[in-house]
This record gives C-alpha cells, sequence and structure tokens, in this order.
C-alpha cells in the first residue's frame, strides 16, 4: 500500500516523527517509526489519542509501551490487500449467480411464451400432420429448458462451493488478525475490542464482569539467561495453561510482551479470584527444561491482579485497577494474587 503523501509532506513528517522519537526517546526501529510517522501524519484518530494520553500522562515510551502501540496500531499492507482480493472474488461470485438467475429467468419467459404459442395452435385444431410438427416444437423447448436448469444447477452448485471457500479464507484472515502469532490467544485488537462488548453487556444483563491481568515474573531476567527462543516456550506454556482454566464465555489475550488479561463475564471478584488462583498454580508447578540438554531451568510464576467493573466506569479504568494490583502482586513478592481490594488496605496489611 503506496502512501498518500507527496515527497514534501513524507520529508516533514519523517523528520518530524523522528525528531519526536528522539525527544522521547524511542529507539528509530522500522515498527517504531512506523507508529510515529503515523501519529505526525494524524490519518489515525485512534492512534493519536493513545499516543497523547501517554505523553499527557508522563509516562516513558518503554520497550513494552512501544511494542504495545505496534500491536494495537500498525496496519499490515499485505493482510489490507489480501483481504481486498479476497471481497472482490466474493463480489464477482456473487455477479455471476445473479448472471445466472438472469438467464434462467429469460429461459423461463421464452419457454412460456412457446407453451402460450402451442396452446394457441391447438385451439386452431390442427391436421394430423402439423399436430405432429407442433408436438416436435414443445419437446424441442422443453429439452432446451432441460438443459439449461441442468447448466444452471451445475453452474450454482459451483458458485456456492467457491462462495463457502472463500468465506472460510475470511474467517480464517479474521482469525490471524486477531489472534497472537505466537501464544494463539487473542491480540491487543481483540482483548480491546472484546472488553468494550463486555462491558456493553455486563451493564445491560447488571451482571458482574471481572478482569485479570498477569505478568510473568522475571521474564526478561529468563530471556537475558537463556534465549528468546525458550523465552517464547515460556509464553506458550503460559498461553496454554490461560486456554485451559478460561472457559467458553471468557477471553484469554495476550495484553502485550510477558503480560496476559483475562476477560471474565459474568463472574464476581471473588471468584474471579479462584480463577486467578488457578491459573497461578497450573503454571507454578510445572518446571522448565531445556529438552536440548535436560537442563532444568526452574519454575514459571506468574503476579496476578483482580478488578471488578465498577458502575458507569470506563473499561481502561477496569484495565488500571487491575493492572495495579499485579503490581502489587509484584511488590509484595510475586507469585501471587491480589485484588483492588487490597490496593485499598495498608502496605502491611496488603502484605500478609
Amino acid at each position: 500500500m503506496k502512501s498518500p503523501d507527496t515527497l514534501d509532506v513524507a520529508a516533514h513528517c519523517a523528520r518530524a516523527a523522528l525528531a519526536m522519537m528522539e525527544r522521547h526517546k524511542v529507539p528509530p526501529h522500522p515498527e517504531n517509526y512506523a507508529i510515529w510517522y503515523a501519529y505526525v501524519a494524524g490519518r489515525n484518530p485512534d492512534l493519536t489519542a493513545a499516543i497523547d494520553a501517554i505523553l499527557q500522562s508522563g509516562k516513558k515510551f518503554t520497550a513494552k509501551v512501544n511494542d504495545e502501540l505496534y500491536e494495537r496500531f500498525a496496519v499490515f499492507p499485505q493482510d489490507t490487500a489480501e483481504l481486498r482480493e479476497v471481497g472482490q472474488r466474493v463480489e464477482e461470485a456473487v455477479g455471476r449467480v445473479l448472471e445466472y438467475l438472469s438467464n434462467a429467468n429469460q429461459g423461463t419467459s421464452n419457454y412460456g411464451a412457446a407453451l402460450e404459442d402451442f396452446s394457441g395452435k391447438l385451439a386452431d385444431g390442427p391436421s394430423a400432420a402439423g399436430l405432429s410438427e407442433l408436438i416436435s416444437g414443445i419437446l424441442a423447448e422443453t429439452k432446451v429448458m432441460a438443459d439449461l436448469n441442468r447448466q444452471l444447477e451445475q453452474r450454482l452448485e459451483n458458485s456456492s462451493n467457491e462462495v463457502a471457500r472463500l468465506r472460510n479464507h475470511l474467517d480464517d484472515l479474521k482469525r490471524e488478525a486477531s489472534t497472537d502469532a505466537l501464544t494463539q490467544l487473542a491480540n491487543r485488537k481483540l482483548f480491546d475490542h472484546s472488553l468494550n462488548l463486555a462491558v456493553l453487556d455486563a451493564r445491560a444483563a447488571d451482571a458482574p464482569l471481572s478482569l485479570l491481568m498477569i505478568d510473568i515474573d522475571h521474564f526478561k531476567q529468563f530471556n537475558d539467561t537463556y534465549g528468546h527462543q525458550l523465552g517464547d516456550q515460556v509464553l506458550k506454556l503460559v498461553a496454554r495453561s490461560l486456554s485451559e482454566v478460561a472457559q467458553a464465555k471468557d477471553t484469554a489475550a495476550r495484553y502485550g510482551g510477558e503480560e496476559f488479561a483475562v476477560i471474565l463475564p459474568a463472574t464476581p471478584l471473588e471468584k474471579s479470584m479462584e480463577v486467578a488462583e488457578t491459573i497461578r498454580n497450573q503454571v507454578s508447578t510445572k518446571r522448565l527444561t531445556n529438552r536440548r540438554t535436560g537442563q532444568v531451568l526452574g519454575q514459571v510464576t506468574l503476579s496476578i491482579g483482580a478488578a471488578l467493573l465498577r458502575e458507569a466506569e470506563a473499561p481502561d479504568s477496569l484495565v488500571h485497577r487491575a493492572d495495579e494490583a499485579m503490581y502489587l502482586a509484584k511488590r509484595d513478592g510475586r507469585n501471587r494474587v491480589k485484588s483492588e481490594i487490597d490496593l485499598e488496605k495498608p502496605t502491611g496489611e496488603a502484605a500478609k
């Protein structure tokens, strides 16, 4: 996908983007540059709002923040082009179906006209030779109509199969666009969308909605010690545990980096704490081993924060509170679950 910017505009946006990246100590990697160029160009209101919020809060653009921005707002041209191509093929298939039906309708009209003509000539009392000729004619028209029906049936079946294949392809593209490639959990975009819907549903049904924010303890240290490949295995291990514990109504997502989230509809805070403990125990009881060397790498532990949606609360506020509870769990020693209730306790009491 080509940029619509002229050379002068592109050069201005590039200089402005690099200047802002330098000012906020954002490494000029291609991924970061793409985000900041889009921000300066001002064509994505959601991206603009997200970066403006970070700037106003004084929060630093850490590697985690930069990765989250890229996951949420980066546009992949190849995906867009493929979606456009599939959509065009669906449109063409539907167009062919309409053409087949139009031809069939014309054939039916012609056959109806032939029958009327045959009926009129019968009423005139034709001779035996004339009757034989009329019957031969109507048989020929009937054969033409039967052939047209067979062709229509075959063409409609082929078109139906093609549309079904394209629909499956679109489903695959949609799934890929909303799934984290490494963990196969929902990605950040799908998490944001699912949380917004869950909040609306909870209010409409007057039902509780809980959220878990989950972080892998000492993940950077693990990555630095054993390498990114084993780090990826840790992420997959946590993702499998979330998938096993989460129910069909829940949404387990990779929130960004080593942080995960689980949306728990129709779940009060106390129950969400039980779910969190199940996840924490399931992960901490596993021992990591380097399959190639047999070296035991130790255990993976999680710090988990839980929060319950409040009346008229925005989704971002719910995330923030669950995130704060998760960081409290880290400060309190890691490998534990804390809830928003613990945030209100004195430090000594919360640590008990």
